[in-house]
């Protein structure tokens, strides 16, 4: 099995079994972006989720969550954000397309105010990398250290379709957690330990002969960085945003793309297209996505979005 169908499967395993939203590839570092893609997040949902799934089924914006825009007194989304104004507008737009802004004409401006506040939604996240294969381990080992050191995650975990032995366990931190994942059965070969991402976290930058640089991350830029992976899972989701328009392509019954030609799941991405010898151009499978998450999982799809009312001069609930 490809890593792409492991991930795809056990994502498919952890929706049926857990009250989690799933978001696959997801940022997650917070001193240097990018260098850190962490396969699977699960969000464990917190005592607000309600609250924010009634928001949108989208992102919401974290530039929109840190700016100075609040429920009350509309404001120039130029002057209320920490960014060049035409960022700042940008990120408005967005805010607004998703439900989260509203608009108000102050003159020749557009000013914004919030429909809500911002919930208390997420309760733990769950960091899991995937590697089928431990013979071929890569880069690992260091992958996990730089998680287990940050502790941006509640909880760290790899999952893997290989036998485990000690060795292996005795190549990673002893607060990640390891899952052996085998044709749709999981067992849990080592239960993760706690982070704690209240404290500041060490982040590994470059390595250089006998040095390795880091960034101490202190618990406000760990919180915000959460927050903005918690809501690119939400928005994201792990089925294909789209799937192939091919004879072959017969997606599962959970949403995962499968080939009849080569009877597995492709990656639509690297795998299909005009270079694939069984391609057979035909209309894309119909895959009703967004109901099977709907269905499946805390996520609404369609929610009625956030009604505001005015309580008193400038304030608003």
């Amino acid at each position: 099995m490809s890593e792409y169908a492991f991930e795809l499967a056990l994502c498919a395993h952890l929706e049926r079994t857990r009250e989690w939203v799933l978001g696959r590839q997801i940022g997650a570092s917070v001193a240097d972006p990018g260098a850190r893609i962490v396969d699977v997040c699960g969000v464990v949902p917190g005592p607000e989720f309600d609250h924010r799934a009634a928001i949108t089924s989208e992102t919401i914006p974290p530039r929109a969550v840190e700016s100075d825009v609040g429920p009350g007194r509309a404001v120039d989304p130029a002057e209320a954000f920490d960014c060049a104004p035409d960022r700042a507008r940008s990120v408005a737009d967005r805010a607004v397309a998703v439900g989260f802004f509203e608009t108000e004409p102050r003159g020749s401006r557009r000013h914004v105010r919030a429909t809500t506040r911002y919930p208390d939604w997420i309760g733990r996240l769950i960091g899991i990398e995937n590697k089928p294969d431990l013979g071929r381990p890569g880069d690992l080992e260091r992958q996990l250290r730089r998680d287990a050191s940050l502790g941006l995650f509640d909880a760290v975990v790899l999952a893997t379709e290989s036998y485990v032995t000690g060795a292996h366990l005795n190549r990673i931190p002893d607060s990640v957690g390891v899952w052996r994942f085998v044709e749709g059965d999981l067992t849990v070969v080592r239960e993760p330990a706690p982070l704690d991402p209240a404290t500041p976290g060490i982040e590994p930058l470059t390595d250089r002969p006998l040095r390795t640089d880091v960034a101490v991350v202190p618990p406000e830029a760990k919180a915000r960085k959460r927050r903005a992976v918690a809501e690119r899972a939400y928005g994201k989701g792990w089925r294909p945003r789209a799937y192939p328009g091919c004879e072959s392509m017969c997606p599962t019954d959970d949403g995962r793309p499968y080939c009849a030609a080569f009877d597995r799941v492709v990656d639509p991405a690297s795998d299909c297209g005009e270079a694939c010898p069984a391609v057979s151009p035909a209309d894309p499978p119909a895959v009703a996505s967004e109901a099977l998450r709907d269905a499946r999982t805390p996520w609404v799809a369609d929610p009625e979005g956030v009604a505001r009312r005015q309580a008193g001069l400038d304030r608003f609930i």
